[in-house]
């Protein structure tokens, strides 16, 4: 059975990084975008992450041009605009492609793990997110208008 932590990404400088680096920890995947609707999630990502990261909590942010082009920029313009406007401390990663042909094995996995409304395997738009716990499992999956600080008593249960 496949499992979160055997995939590699790419963080934002461009370094391979093995999921397990993560074992043991609880981790909330969001496909994200600077010049969305939703990017003031980033604040609140940040927050969750300040507030639980002692405790076991890691973010992980992977941005996507896929919707409506909103992540234009190259990997070091979503980093600059991440630390500069929300003071982004989670890990963030390379940018990937979550739907389609090209879409990355993780969010292939994330997608199988935890399929959305109807049991549809597509992401509908930016800042989607998946919950998995310590152990691996993805456990839910929650819509882009879903307040990333609404989680936190579902994440908080994890650990």
């Amino acid at each position: 059975m496949s499992m979160i932590y055997n995939f590699n990404v790419v963080d934002i400088n461009g370094n391979e990084v093995s999921l397990s680096q993560y074992k043991g920890k609880v981790l909330l995947v969001v496909n994200t975008a600077s010049n969305c609707g939703f990017t003031p999630q980033y604040e609140e990502l940040e927050a969750l992450y300040r507030d639980l990261a002692s405790k076991g909590l890691v973010v992980l942010g992977f941005p996507c041009n896929q919707f409506g082009k909103q992540e234009p920029g190259d990997d070091k313009q979503v980093q600059e605009f991440c630390e500069l406007n929300f003071g982004v401390s989670f890990p963030m990663f390379s940018k990937v492609e979550v739907n389609g042909e090209n879409s990355s094995p993780l969010y292939q996995y994330l997608k199988k793990q935890a399929p959305g409304v109807l049991g549809t395997k597509t992401i509908k738009w930016n800042f989607t997110k998946f919950l998995v716990d310590g152990k691996g499992q993805v456990i839910g999956r929650f819509a882009p208008n879903v307040s990333p600080l609404k989680l936190k008593n579902n994440i908080s249960q994890l650990f």
